[in-house]
């Protein structure tokens, strides 16, 4: 089998490939074909399908070859649907046959699937090759699984096994058998390693990573030391019970049952082995090319020169025994095999005298191969001419040679009462030689078994129910089968037969529980009569019975044996004589596996096992005890038993003393029940001890719940991938397979659940189920009616339905060819459905054919047909005289357009604004919201570090868990060794007692048999006895002395070492005195400045209180101005205030990002300090070490001792059999006082362990005062960090001020040089005189406009603000959780510095806003006519803010369901590494998908190679048919063109008249044939016109196909790269991050490897040490009450500690009556804050007095400068504190160390002290045995010291523990006060941040005051400038209209003149010009003048009137 994980997936090796399995291509194969199985010579069984039925024949065709063969129809076999194909049960077969079985077993095997279920069986097949799925991994994947939910395994066989166990408190076992070479011993060792995995008793393993190859090195460390030696127990068998045979290079020789006990939770506590039917005729001969036992090779391979020497090794060729020699095994090597026996031997704690004697024992049996006879030339006597080998022996066995010899040759024999030398022949010395050999070696393997049940037996923890494993070979059937074979075919009929009644227990349940009525049988009985036939004691005997009955005749022989079965058993059933005289066998059983033959040769001496008493008494006298233990029994009652016998067979007492085998027949009797004793000394045969020992056996198999593992081997060369059928049927049949298999089809083995059944079958029965809802049970009833099977073929269950046997594979067939038929008429129809659809498409083609050429025809007529052409020229003309109208409904339309689109831009520019503001909102939102989910994500980066902090000191604490865990489970075991070796010696005190006993009647029984022959004899040797019992008794007093003198020289050495320790433990006790001293003055130092501290915090509060006072006074007159301010504000600065804002805020987070990255770094820094403390600690601990290895000389000393003092113990066992009554009593007695003694001491250990276990507790709390120091200096520094990071920010704060101060003189400017270009404006209107009224009254209008337009921009601009001001509240909010946030990490002096900084900077900013307010009081006389305007714009604000708040409250729900969407994608982020987790199993699927996918890729492929093909072939088709078309065309015109040619030659012809008479009948013939020919060129050419159709519509058909195939080859090729791209890089992600884990896990790993390796070291030194101190008593009283005196020093000092801590609580008390005095005040604040606010009405009389406050608080700023200078000086005597404290931290951890130091010399000088008060209680219990009276007065001693001694530690260890209470219970006080300071300073930082929001108000505030200010002033000067332009017009506009008067006069003069010169003309007199024309230039200069100030328009206008006036006057001539 298997043993190492390869690099192969194991998955391949566990699981079926369903693709393959369920591919539709064989179903249809199988249903086609008729697929059944025929017998073949060849491979068993081979495919055919069935061609003709002839009766009882049938011919049917080979599927291999197509061979066709006539077969009967008896021996065929139904073969099942591909639907079963590698199934992993077997049993869900539906036809269950031999050829069905074996076909399955040999797919899954070719597969590499060598596990499959068989029903309740798990068969096996060897695959001679390793096999991936044996690692750790696998077995993780079947823990905690049921059978059915994982592939066959022999891990879910031990998993079920184990889960029965532990649910239904039921024992189990597993069965494994098979042919030697199948695997069972592998198999068995699989389920070992698997339940010492999951069951490990070792509470702290952790580490499931270490690899498990072989079966050798699965001892891994972290199980406990039970499991390890559980498993080490087979390596050791395997060497002395395993050898390689033929088929099997390490097959087992013996068969095992071994019994693994489990306490109540599951874990192992014991285990014990048995075995049966131990081979040891292979110790003297071998078979060839077979080997004897690997012990005997591995010894002469692997011994050294000098235990080569000690065992007399010789060669491999110089042992008869050793009948082939040396025979490597390929791939092993025998050295490194002995070398690895012998580590498990250490690990199965065997000692070196052990292991030694039985080398020298397995050397002896070879050496008894050598002793060579020869017969004497006259007489069959035998002789031994040279006795070297015996020689050998003798020593090796401790004998002597002669009596050796003797005891061979000439043996003494009992004839009637007198003994008698018979001489022995040389076959007899032979057999007496091979026997002797045979039975050392067997008696050898029973003990090494009983001394590995000794090492695994754990009394002391008892098991609850256990797990049993059953190796023993299977049925054998060879060609003569001897006595081995029948007894192992007894033993697999009884395990079959178990099998067959477990099966029809399950069976009958089933049923039961289904409810299905069926007449029970029970298959068990089936095989009673063989059973019977063997075993049956009488009435008629059996053969086993009958084989006893003839070993007690001596005259009886094999023959007579074999007449005897013959004539009792001939008739039986199971019973065959020989069929014919010339047969070999002597006679046969019909066993369920079949016919066996069997040969009785040498059967009765099997049975007896003869055995020469000689030498055996000689070996029970041996000088080696070991050889002595070996044989030491009565002779005369001798056990005989043969190679197949094992250890509980020897239970009875006379029969086998080695080495305490009474414990292990007690423990078999209580384990299978006294079943059936034998009378003591009575005669036992083999069959006998075999036939009791596997009743017991089966009884206890009975008990449990079995599970059956068979296993088979598949060839016999030993190859991998090769199976021989009618091996594995043979197999199959054996191991009972195919008889479950016989059973199963008893019944109904196929069930199938009611769903699935109607899912697979509904198909074959359509209409029988209604539609709608239908329980299932009805719906499989209506089914099997429509099916109408017969009703013994079904039965129907409560949820399944059971089928007989061939039922299913017959509904397969039939659903089969149901869905053929379905298929093959869906085919038809869409078949007809498209044939029906290209037939409508080429009519409808053909009718738009025709109209085509009809319309083509038409036209064609009429295109010269001249009113056509006129028509087509006139109709374009027709719409000619509706144009004018058309155009006045589009001038129209045009108006209404404009007027919509004037509307339209209106409607858009307003929305357009809109759509700006929504947009402006939208920006402020977003920023607002990317800054809360920074902020958010911030948070969750911190909360993650957190919790991986978190995480790692829970690590960190688990560790320490689980070393101290292990030294306690440590301790715990070296008790329960103490225990067991006193139980120990207690049983071999019983043992010794119960000898003596029985030696005692022995003598009284042979003192009243043989009183009257040998009275005299037996009085002189019973003097003799006395005499030696005396002499031995003076040397054991002796001996005694001397051990009590060396005793007592320890003891003094022990109290010198504990003088040692008591010296170090008093300067301890000093350097912890002065230590204490220290901290009480650092504590007094703490009190002191924590006073100083509260008196500052009480003033600075006052300061505060007064500080927040002026700021309310100053804030009720910034009310006021805040409002004007936001009216005056522009969008402009808004937007650059926004813009201020997220730049603030990104420098914030930079400066956060900063301060968490110093942050991690201090973390850092404490980290390396805690690593240094850790390397300080570790040296210190290497010192402690050093002083240990003293003691551990001592304790050396003693092992020596101790194996002198059991080496002698030994000794006195053998002479105190033989002393008084008296010396009996006097042992007692010290028993009894070494029992007190070892419970005292026992005592002291767990005292020793309570002063250990509070010394740790001291340190933890040290440790732990360490830390919180380092933290607080931690928080410090951050502190700091933090100071400096907000100075930084206010000065990016003024830098943004002052900007604000540039932009706001930009805006200045730009509106002067608005007010200039108004002006200029003006000048031009006022130049025209008769629109300046309009134009002035457009001014005004103009200014009311932009008064609108300003307030509009006014309540923009306080929108604006608001949203401005909401949004810093928000940020402020926002700012305030993450200090929430940060306040886990800040401690005591960040809050006291945040407060002072704040101070400054509040004063800072109040001493700039006192002096913008001097600034501003100016311009508050102007500012109060703005005042009621302002009033009416703070309604407008307050319901705008109410609309803010509204979306403000929007906002905090938009937050919260973005908190839950948070909170989702955490679970969603659990469940995507679930994902993750499967998507690694899937991962090795991907292999599969790639191969998939290439697969498809290459079909789709072939497809677009085959349609480009096809395409290519189609165009050069249309080509060829458009050249045909085009050569028909042709043809066609020039058979029209020879036609006209023809009609005018016969319209020629007839008007010709002369002709006509003659030509006629030729014109007719030749136009009958013209007509003809002409109609066959219409029909050709309309065929080619339709075949050139066809081709055409054919190409198109395929360009557009193929064009479609191409997309979709292409996108499927697209889509299917991406997906793999995708997966390649999850996959990869994946691997990465698998192999990072995996990284950090080895790190993990040997970080904790060397930890444990450490701790181990370190365990060891404190066991020694603990050793050293249990020896310390009496010195140890003086030394503690020194310690009392000292204990009450201390609790002195603890007192004054106490008063200080209550001095410390007061203190706090009074700090919490200031803070809650404190939040007083602050509400008290907030109501004078609101009553400021109600005072803004009454700013103008609080005028005078705000100057009087800025004047006062000039002087109030001096003040709060000293202020900062005094708490200035208190931060730099706060870092001095804090020097000192951590200088007090430095000398505390150095007064640890010493005090450390102390204490481990004073444990040393207790443990030198404790081991002289030992040696001299040894020397006191010698002198008590020399005197009784000084023994009485002693005893008193004892006593009273014992009693003083045990209250003075009991008292000491209750004051220890007082303290370290008092200790605990300051410490925690004291982080009680710690809590208390700190919840005090998160209030104080609540206030300031109060503080710092009110001062931020306070700047906006006066920033306002400040914009309102300069808008007013700009405002004035425009209205002023308005004004001056005003009166500047007026004073125009009236010069201007004199002027026109002054026009008017002159042109009423003007016209006067000219009347006078129209009547002087009239008249004719003179004409005067010179008036006229000084007039006129006058005129035309004063119209000059004027024409500048008129507009062209009325320029015209005026042009013309003087045109007109000067028309009319006369030209003269």
């Amino acid at each position: 089998m298997s043993h190492r994980s390869g690099q192969e997936d194991p998955e391949r090796y566990l699981f079926v490939d369903r693709a393959v399995v369920y591919n539709p291509a064989t179903q249809a194969d199988w249903t086609a074909k008729k697929l059944v199985w025929v017998p073949s010579e060849r491979h068993g069984f081979e495919a055919a399908s069935i061609r003709e039925e002839r009766g009882e024949e049938v011919l049917v065709e080979l599927a291999e070859n197509g061979k066709k063969v006539v077969i009967n129809k008896d021996d065929i076999q139904k073969m099942n649907p591909p639907k079963f194909s590698k199934v992993e049960d077997m049993a869900e077969l539906t036809c269950l046959n031999e050829a069905s079985v074996l076909h399955n077993l040999k797919d899954r095997y070719y597969s590499g699937l060598i596990y499959t279920y068989s029903g309740l069986f798990c068969v096996v097949i060897n695959p001679y090759k390793n096999l991936p799925i044996y690692s750790e991994n696998i077995i993780e994947m079947y823990r905690g699984k049921k059978r059915h939910e994982m592939p066959p395994h022999i891990y879910a066989i031990s998993e079920s096994a184990y889960r029965c166990m532990l649910q239904d408190r039921e024992d189990q076992s597993i069965l494994c058998t098979g042919e030697s070479g199948a695997g069972k011993t592998e198999n068995t060792k699989k389920v070992i390693q698997y339940l010492a995995h999951v069951a490990s008793s070792h509470k702290g393993r952790k580490d499931h990573n270490i690899p498990l190859v072989g079966f050798l090195p699965l001892c891994f460390s972290p199980q406990g030391e039970l499991e390890r030696q559980l498993l080490q127990a087979n390596p050791i068998l395997e060497s002395f019970g395993n050898a390689k045979t033929v088929k099997n290079d390490n097959s087992s020789r013996f068969g095992k049952f071994i019994r693994i006990n489990f306490d109540v939770t599951g874990y192992i506590v014991g285990a014990n082995i048995e075995t049966y039917l131990l081979e040891k005729s292979r110790a003297i001969r071998q078979a060839k090319d077979e080997r004897t036992f690997h012990i005997f090779y591995r010894l002469l391979a692997g011994a050294g020169e000098h235990l080569r020497t000690d065992l007399l090794l010789e060669g491999f060729n110089n042992y008869r025994f050793l009948s082939n020699g040396n025979i490597p095994i390929p791939g092993q090597q025998d050295k490194d095999n002995f070398q690895e026996t012998l580590d498990a031997m250490h690990i199965m704690s065997f000692s070196h005298d052990e292991i030694v004697c039985m080398l020298k024992v397995v050397s002896a049996v070879l050496q008894f191969g050598n002793i060579v006879f020869k017969k004497e030339r006259n007489t069959d006597q035998a002789s031994m001419p040279e006795n070297t080998a015996a020689q050998k022996l003798c020593h090796l066995l401790g004998m002597n040679v002669m009596e050796f010899t003797r005891a061979i040759l000439t043996p003494r024999i009992k004839v009637g009462r007198d003994y008698v030398q018979k001489a022995q022949t040389k076959e007899q010395a032979d057999f007496a030689v091979e026997a002797l050999a045979k039975a050392t070696y067997e008696r050898l393997f029973r003990w090494l078994v009983h001394r590995i049940n000794k090492a695994l037996d754990r009394t002391k923890r008892q098991g609850a129910s256990f797990i049993g494993i059953l190796d023993i070979a299977g049925f054998e059937i060879f060609e003569l089968n001897s006595f081995e074979q029948l007894c192992i075919n007894y033993t697999n009929e009884k395990l079959q037969q178990l099998f067959n009644h477990t099966m029809f227990i399950l069976e009958q349940e089933e049923y039961q529980r289904e409810g299905i009525e069926w007449s029970f049988i029970d298959f068990g009985l089936d095989l009673q009569p063989c059973i019977d036939l063997i075993e049956r004691p009488t009435n008629p005997p059996g053969i086993l019975a009958l084989l006893d009955e003839e070993c007690w005749f001596p005259k009886a022989t094999d023959k007579t044996f074999i007449d005897k079965v013959l004539q009792e058993q001939g008739t039986h059933t199971k019973f065959q004589k020989p069929r014919q005289l010339k047969d070999k066998a002597d006679f046969c059983i019909i066993h369920y596996a079949g016919r066996v033959d069997y040969k009785a040769d040498e059967w009765l001496m099997k049975n007896m096992d003869p055995l020469n008493d000689n030498v055996a008494t000689l070996l029970h006298q041996s000088t080696d005890k070991f050889v002595a233990e070996l044989w030491k029994d009565d002779i005369q009652t001798f056990q005989r038993a043969s190679f197949y016998d094992n250890v509980s067979g020897l239970h009875e007492a006379p029969v086998d003393r080695i080495v305490g085998l009474d414990q292990v027949a007690g423990m078999n009797e209580t384990a299978f029940g006294a079943a059936y004793k034998t009378k003591k000394g009575m005669f036992r045969t083999v069959g006998q001890l075999y036939k009791e020992q596997l009743s017991k056996l089966m009884a206890t198999l009975r008990n449990t719940n079995p599970n059956f593992v068979r296993c088979i081997i598949p060839n016999h060369e030993k190859r991998a991938g090769k199976l021989d059928p009618h091996l594995v049927l043979d197999q199959l049949r054996c191991n009972g397979v195919l008889e479950g298999i016989r059973i199963c089809r008893q019944g109904f083995p196929n069930r199938i659940v009611f769903q699935e059944f109607r899912q697979r079958y509904e198909i074959l029965t359509p209409n029988a189920i209604p539609k709608g809802f239908m329980d299932g049970k009805q719906a499989c009833e209506r089914m099997i009616q429509a099916l109408e099977l017969d009703g013994n073929l079904f039965r129907i269950g409560q949820s399944k339905i059971f089928f007989r046997a061939g039922v299913l594979a017959h509904l397969e067939e039939e659903r089969d060819l149901k869905i053929t038929d379905i298929i093959i008429y869906f085919q038809a129809v869409c078949r007809g459905y498209l044939a029906r659809k290209a037939f409508a498409k080429k009519q409808q083609q053909l009718s738009a054919l025709k109209v085509l050429q009809r319309n083509c025809a038409a036209y064609l007529k009429l295109r010269h047909w001249q009113w056509w052409r006129l028509f087509t020229k006139v109709k374009p003309l027709l719409q000619v005289t509706r144009q004018e109208e058309e155009m006045q409904a589009k001038d129209e339309e045009l108006v209404k357009v404009k007027e919509k689109q004037t509307k339209v831009e209106g409607e858009l520019v307003e929305m357009e604004r809109k759509h700006q503001q929504l947009m402006e909102e939208k920006n402020i939102l977003a920023e607002q919201l990317q800054a809360e989910t920074e902020l958010f994500a911030e948070a969750e980066e911190m909360r993650a570090r957190l919790a991986s902090k978190k995480q790692e000191l829970e690590e960190i604490l688990h560790d320490l868990e689980s070393r101290l865990e292990e030294e306690e489970e440590r301790t715990q075991s070296l008790q329960n060794e103490k225990k067991k070796m006193q139980s120990h010696i207690q049983d071999l005190e019983e043992q010794l007692d119960e000898e003596e006993a029985g030696r005692q009647k022995l003598q009284l029984e042979k003192v009243t048999a043989e009183a009257k022959m040998k009275k005299y004899e037996e009085d002189i040797l019973l003097l003799e006895d006395q005499n030696s019992k005396f002499l031995k008794e003076k040397k054991l007093m002796e001996d005694r002395i001397n051990e009590m003198t060396s005793m007592l020289t320890e003891e003094e050495e022990k109290a010198k070492n504990l003088g040692k320790v008591k010296n170090k433990q008093e300067m301890m006790m000093v350097d912890l005195e002065e230590r204490l001293k220290k901290e009480e003055k650092t504590r007094q130092e703490l009190e002191k400045a924590k006073r100083k501290l509260d008196g500052e915090l009480s003033d600075l509060q006052d300061q505060i209180a007064e500080l927040q006072v002026q700021t309310e006074e100053m804030k009720g007159q910034l009310v006021k101005k805040e409002e004007e301010q936001q009216m005056m504000q522009a969008r402009g600065e808004d937007e650059v205030s926004l813009k201020n804002n997220a730049l603030k805020q990104v420098r914030e987070l930079q400066a956060q990002l900063s301060e968490l990255q110093e942050d991690l770094d201090s973390e850092k820094l404490a980290r390396n300090k805690a690593e240094k403390l850790k390397r300080d600690l570790s040296e210190e601990l290497e010192a402690l070490k050093t002083e240990l290895e003293d003691t551990l000389d001592t304790t050396a000393a003693q092992q020596e001792l101790r194996t002198k003092r059991e080496q002698e113990v030994a000794e006195l066992k053998k002479t105190i059999d033989e002393e008084t009554k008296n010396h009996e009593a006097q042992i007692q007695e010290m028993r009894q006082r070494h029992g007190t003694a070892l419970e005292e001491l026992s005592e002291q250990l767990e005292q020793a362990k309570r002063f250990k276990a509070n010394l740790e507790k001291t340190k933890q709390s040290q440790e732990s005062a360490n830390k919180e120091l380092a933290n607080e200096v931690k928080c410090l520094q951050q502190a700091k960090t933090e100071s400096e990071h907000k100075r930084k920010k206010l000065e990016s704060q003024l830098q943004e001020f002052m900007a604000r101060v540039t932009e706001g003189e930009r805006a200045k400017g730009e509106l002067s040089d608005r007010t200039h270009k108004l002006q200029t404006e003006l000048d031009n209107v006022s130049a025209m005189l008769e629109d300046a009224e309009r134009k002035g009254i457009k001014t005004a209008k103009d200014v009311s406009g932009l008064e609108s337009q300003l307030q509009d921009t006014q309540e923009l601009l306080q929108e604006e603000t608001r949203q401005k001001l909401n949004l810093s509240s928000r940020i402020r909010q926002l700012e305030e959780e993450k200090n929430t946030l940060q306040e886990q990490q800040e401690e005591d002096e960040e809050a006291r510095k945040n407060l002072e900084k704040q101070m400054l900077t509040l004063q800072a900013q109040l001493s700039e806003s006192k002096k913008k307010l001097e600034d501003d009081v100016g311009t508050i006389d102007g500012l109060e006519e703005m005042k009621k305007k302002l009033q009416k714009d703070l309604e407008l604000t307050s319901q705008r803010l109410e609309e803010k708040t509204i979306g403000f409250e929007k906002m905090e729900k938009t937050k919260t369901r973005l908190q839950q969407e948070l909170d989702d994608l955490t679970v969603d982020l659990d469940h995507q590494r679930q994902i993750v987790s499967n998507l690694e199993k899937k991962q090795k699927k991907f292999d599969q998908m790639l191969a998939e996918e290439k697969s498809i890729s290459a079909r789709y492929a072939e497809e677009r190679d085959r349609a480009e093909a096809e395409a290519r072939e189609k165009e050069t088709k249309a080509l060829s048919m458009t050249r045909a078309l085009d050569e028909a065309l042709e043809a066609k015109e020039e058979l029209e063109r020879i036609n006209k040619q023809l009609r005018a030659e016969m319209e020629d012809l007839m008007s010709s008249k002369d002709d006509v008479g003659k030509n006629v009948h030729e014109l007719e013939k030749s136009k009958r044939t013209l007509e003809q020919q002409l109609e066959e060129m219409k029909t050709q050419l309309e065929e080619l016109e339709d075949e050139l159709q066809a081709t055409e519509d054919a190409k198109l058909r395929l360009e557009v196909n193929m064009q479609a195939m191409k997309a979709q080859y292409e996108r499927d090729l697209q889509g299917r790269d991406d997906q793999n791209d995708e997966k390649k890089r999850a996959l990869v992600k994946q691997v990465r991050e698998m192999e990072a884990e995996l990284e950090d896990e080895r790190k993990q790993r040997a970080l904790a490897v060397a930890a444990k390796k450490k701790l181990e070291m370190d365990l060891k030194d404190i066991e020694g040490h603990i050793e050293g101190a249990n020896k310390a008593r009496d010195e140890a009283i003086k030394q503690l009450r020194k310690l009392q005196a000292q204990m009450k020093d201390y609790q002195r000092e603890l007192e004054d500690a106490r008063a200080s801590r209550d001095d410390i609580f007061a203190i706090s008390k009074e700090n919490e009556k200031k803070l809650k005095s404190l939040e007083a005040e602050i509400v008290q604040l907030h109501e004078d804050l609101a009553a400021s606010e109600r005072g803004r009405r009454h700013a103008e009389q609080e005028r005078d007095e705000l100057q009087d406050e800025i004047s006062n608080s000039t002087s109030g700023k001096s003040a709060l400068m000293d202020e900062k200078r005094r708490l200035e000086a208190r931060i730099a005597q706060l870092e001095e504190e804090l020097e000192e404290e951590q200088g007090n931290m430095e000398l505390l951890n150095d007064r640890f160390r010493k005090t450390t130091m102390q204490v481990d010399t004073l444990s040393t000088e207790l443990s030198s002290e404790r081991s002289t008060a030992q040696k001299s209680e040894n020397a006191r219990q010698q002198l008590e045995r020399q005197n009784k009276e000084l023994r009485a007065k002693l005893g008193e001693l004892e006593g009273s010291v014992k009693s003083r001694f045990k209250a003075s530690i009991t008292a000491l260890e209750a004051k220890i523990a007082q303290l370290e209470e008092q200790l605990e219970q300051e410490a925690k006080e004291r982080a009680a006060a710690n809590k208390i300071v700190r919840r005090t300073e998160k209030k104080l930082k609540e206030i300031c941040m109060q503080v710092e929001d009110e001062r931020r108000h306070a700047d906006q505030f006066k920033e306002q005051v400040e914009k309102a200010n300069s808008r007013m002033k700009q405002l004035k000067r425009q209205l002023e400038e308005a004004e001056e332009e005003a009166t500047r017009a007026n004073a125009s506009r009236r010069k201007l209209q004199r002027e026109l008067d002054d026009a008017t006069e002159a042109s009423e003069g003007l016209s006067r003149e000219v009347h006078t010169l129209k009547n002087r003309l009239r008249r004719g007199g003179p004409i005067s010009f010179s008036s006229s024309r000084s007039g006129r230039r006058q005129l035309q200069v004063e119209g000059t003048s004027s024409l500048d100030l008129l507009s062209d328009d009325e320029l015209e206008n005026k042009i013309t009137d003087n045109n007109a006036n000067e028309t009319p006057a006369p030209q003269p001539e």
